[in-house]
């Protein structure tokens, strides 16, 4: 079965906006005009901050910010998860500073751990606690989030989805691109899916794209990212399996409410995991039928959407595992910048 042959079900206006930013579609033309004014108005934005107008925070540790130019799903959650695990290697003691999307906490900052109500955190803090063991802090004002990471220990801290959070300066930061949707038709939003002009990749440190490019970009230089598949996880008792053979008898359901759904579906299809594929929005908020397919069979999930579902999945729920990986040269190139800022 292809992934062509695949039941999708409908996605919200918002994703079928987005489908069409990164295809190209003639129906966003009018709006590049407004695409064209909110690109000035970042841009401004930028320059207030550069010259003083507007104050911005230094922490007394190394801040490392990764994000992105792009609306969707690039990858920067495995990357910071990558990240930590690769500082705690060279003796540094990290923590991750994030907005804490989706989740309502009961003050700020607000300490995350593996046992963290997702509806608190939002469900990229808890997987990132829940990944990489390290000391996590919801907080929109992420200046204050960085202090509580300090006054506990952190020697350096990674800031999740920061690069556009201004008011806290940074020390390196780096930019994670889609390498199969690049920057989508190149205008910014609503035009497009760029949150800031494309020049920016020109200002960052690194430019990290998430799989091989299949689209050029305003750049000469990158660092390849793979995303790889490490195991599946049981979601009801955390059992992990290797990835073959299939520990779930086929056809399943699949469902990814990530960024770029595709991607997961198409590494599902790389494992010869055949079923109903089914996207839904990012940060997908579960009631409690959601998992309720007509037919029964085995539900395969992401990490994100797996935070979300330990209470409401059927038994036969699984979790593919991935991991990213970057070469040696990334990794000697940070070291380097490290080393020159102490």
């Amino acid at each position: 079965m292809t992934l062509a042959k695949k039941a999708y079900k409908a996605r919200p206006l918002a994703e079928r906006w987005l489908q069409g930013a990164y295809q190209g579609s003639y129906w966003l033309w009018p709006l590049k005009p407004l695409g064209s004014l909110y690109q000035w108005a970042m841009a401004r934005r930028e320059r207030a901050y550069q010259r003083g107008e507007k104050s911005a925070w230094k922490a007394p540790v190394p801040v490392i910010v990764v994000g992105n130019i792009t609306l969707g799903g690039t990858g920067k959650s495995p990357l910071v998860a990558w990240l930590g695990h690769w500082l705690v290697t060279q003796g540094w003691s990290p923590g991750i500073v994030t907005r804490g999307y989706g989740g309502a906490a009961p003050h700020y900052p607000f300490f995350v751990t593996a046992a963290t109500r997702v509806s608190e955190s939002g469900d990229e803090p808890l997987m990132l606690a829940q990944q990489t063991g390290l000391p996590v802090v919801a907080d929109p004002k992420r200046a204050r989030g960085v202090q509580a990471l300090v006054a506990m220990g952190c020697d350096i801290i990674l800031s999740d989805d920061g690069l556009q959070h201004l008011a806290l300066k940074r020390d390196i930061e780096l930019v994670v691109v889609d390498g199969a949707r690049a920057l989508g038709n190149g205008r910014c939003l609503p035009a497009g899916p760029l949150r800031e002009s494309s020049s920016r990749l020109k200002r960052v440190d690194a430019v990290i794209v998430n799989g091989e490019p299949l689209q050029s970009l305003p750049i000469n230089t990158f660092t390849c990212m793979q995303l790889a598949p490490r195991c599946w996880r049981r979601l009801e008792d955390g059992v992990r399996f290797p990835l073959a053979p299939l520990p779930f008898t086929l056809p399943v359901h699949a469902v990814a409410g990530i960024g770029n759904p595709e991607r997961f579906f198409r590494t599902l299809a790389g494992l010869g995991v055949e079923g109903e594929y089914h996207p839904l929005a990012d940060h997908q908020h579960y009631q409690d039928d959601a998992l309720n397919f007509k037919e029964v069979r085995p539900v395969v999930m992401t990490a994100k959407d797996a935070v979300k579902c330990n209470a409401l999945a059927p038994p036969d729920s699984w979790v593919l595992e991935v991991e990213a990986t970057l070469p040696s040269d990334f990794e000697h190139w940070l070291a380097a910048r490290l080393s020159a800022l102490s």
